[in-house]
């Protein structure tokens, strides 16, 4: 099986471009996921991200899992357990409007550094579309203006952290699904491995490569590019050694964004529907870990005379 692709995003800029935006459009159109090195976000200021998420944990979320989930879970198991993950996490929003002053229990330092952890990765996320935009032969921008709808993307972190399981075999991590939104940023733990991907029916190690940016495509991206990229359907395994911490960017279009095919990609057919984003997440949240193929046929289903935006 051909290797997890790992991409330095530094030579992008020399005279590798050309072989480092083949690795890109490889990785889209074969894998839906990549770890990215050299990304413009320093050494430094991952390991304070990382250093004040775990020190977050073991003071204010440790002892709630233990009691909420770890218990609860793990109770009497026999069978696996199918309706529950053996995560702790809480969310952030970032855009439209920011969520983090009303996250209890957040240090001033680390909703500061979290803070601007956004706005980096907010700067990465749209610098890796106008990648796509490039290899798709979308014009510059397209896909920003795609996910723009009246009030700009909607932007947000998932703080996870996976705390070691005594029984991995019965609970995942995570259970399997696709992402419903655009594009996902993940920073994840350098030590500590879980998460996987589905590639060619058989589930692949994403490996943890410190100081790496992990970028994987979501549900929206198959639809506007008509299918040359696919969301890919991936789970965490759960361990029983190491908390594993993950930190998940979901840069995604604006709940009112009309989300379509790109006209200059659809060829022969129009392979998905038109929606407004909004309406596919309402299906999504009960749906999500489930096949994607269904949702997309519910959304045809419910397709209306949505008009097109120019994007």
């Amino acid at each position: 099986m051909a290797t997890f692709p790992v991409i330095n995003l530094e030579k992008l800029n020399g005279e590798e471009r050309a072989t480092i935006m083949e690795q890109i459009k490889d990785a889209c159109e074969n894998w839906g996921f990549f770890e990215l090195l050299n990304h413009g976000i320093s050494h430094e200021f991952l390991d304070t991200v990382e250093r004040l998420t775990k020190d977050h944990y073991k003071k204010c979320m440790e002892q709630r899992f233990k009691e909420l989930v770890a218990s609860k879970a793990l109770e009497g198991l026999q069978a696996e357990v199918t309706d529950m993950d053996w995560e702790s996490t809480f969310f952030l929003r970032h855009l439209p409007e920011s969520n983090m002053a009303e996250i209890p229990d957040l240090a001033h330092e680390y909703r500061k550094v979290m803070k601007e952890f956004a706005l980096k990765l907010e700067k990465l996320a749209e610098k890796l579309l106008d990648l796509f935009c490039e290899n798709l032969g979308l014009e510059k921008g397209y896909l920003k203006k795609a996910f723009h709808g009246t009030r700009g993307p909607t932007f947000g972190t998932k703080v996870s952290n996976y705390p070691p399981c005594p029984k991995p075999d019965k609970i995942k991590g995570l259970r399997a699904h696709t992402d419903a939104g655009g594009i996902i940023l993940l920073f994840q733990d350098a030590q500590v491995s879980g998460l996987q991907l589905q590639k060619d029916g058989q589930w692949v190690d994403v490996p943890p490569v410190r100081h790496s940016i992990v970028i994987n495509l979501g549900d929206q991206l198959e639809v506007i590019t008509n299918g040359k990229y696919k969301s890919v359907e991936h789970r965490v395994i759960a361990q029983t050694n190491g908390a594993r911490m993950s930190i998940a960017s979901f840069y995604n279009p604006g709940s009112d964004a009309i989300i379509h095919p790109a006209p200059a990609l659809v060829e022969n057919k129009q392979l998905y529907p038109k929606f407004v984003f909004e309406d596919y997440m309402k299906l999504y949240a009960g749906l999500k870990f489930q096949a994607k193929e269904p949702r997309f046929q519910a959304m045809k289903a419910r397709e209306t005379t949505l008009p097109i935006a120019t994007a």
